[in-house]
Order: C-alpha cells, then sequence, then structure tokens
C-alpha cells in the first residue's frame, strides 16, 4: 500500500486531526519509512519462532506494609487554599 496526501488526510480526519499542508509534506516521508521498515520487518522468517508475549520477564513485587503515623489533619488543611471547616472543598460537579 502506498501513501498519499488523501490517505494521510483520510487517516488524519478519523483521527481527528487537522493538518496544515505543511504537517502533511512534513508527515508523509515519515509515514513512508515506516511503511519500509515494516515491509523489512515482513520478510523475516519467523516460522519457527515461538511467540514471546511478554519480551521482558516479569518478577512479582511485594511491599511490606508498615504501620506509620499519618499526617496531621490541621496541617494538611492548611496546606489547601480551598477549605470548608474539617473539609477540602472541590469544583462542583453537577449544577
Amino acid at each position: 500500500m502506498e501513501i498519499n496526501k488523501e490517505l494521510l488526510l483520510k487517516i488524519a480526519k478519523t483521527s481527528r486531526l487537522r493538518l496544515t499542508d505543511e504537517e502533511v509534506n512534513e508527515f508523509l516521508p515519515q509515514l513512508e519509512e515506516v511503511l519500509e521498515n515494516f515491509k523489512k520487518i515482513d520478510k523475516v522468517d519467523t516460522k519457527n519462532v515461538e511467540p514471546a508475549l511478554h519480551p521482558i520477564e516479569i518478577k512479582p513485587f511485594e511491599r511490606q506494609d508498615k504501620v506509620e503515623k499519618c499526617l496531621d489533619h490541621e496541617k494538611v488543611l492548611m496546606l489547601s487554599k480551598l477549605t470548608k471547616g474539617d473539609y477540602f472543598v472541590g469544583p462542583r460537579i453537577k449544577e
């Protein structure tokens, strides 16, 4: 498949992107290069290669829970400008 200006603009429209002519001229060669690299990858013989679901080994990590002193309620409230009584004030969600 060859990429051209019309195809690039169709992809951009589908992706809800507005590209200027300058951006189209910049991106076309870049996309052509990407597609050329994929064509090279397609030529690699992978018949005897097992699929790798994770290219790296993932080791489980467990952190030890520690009981620590909580932050002082009054000090935390002093750090915020938006408080009312003993609570933080947030934006209205529903009017």
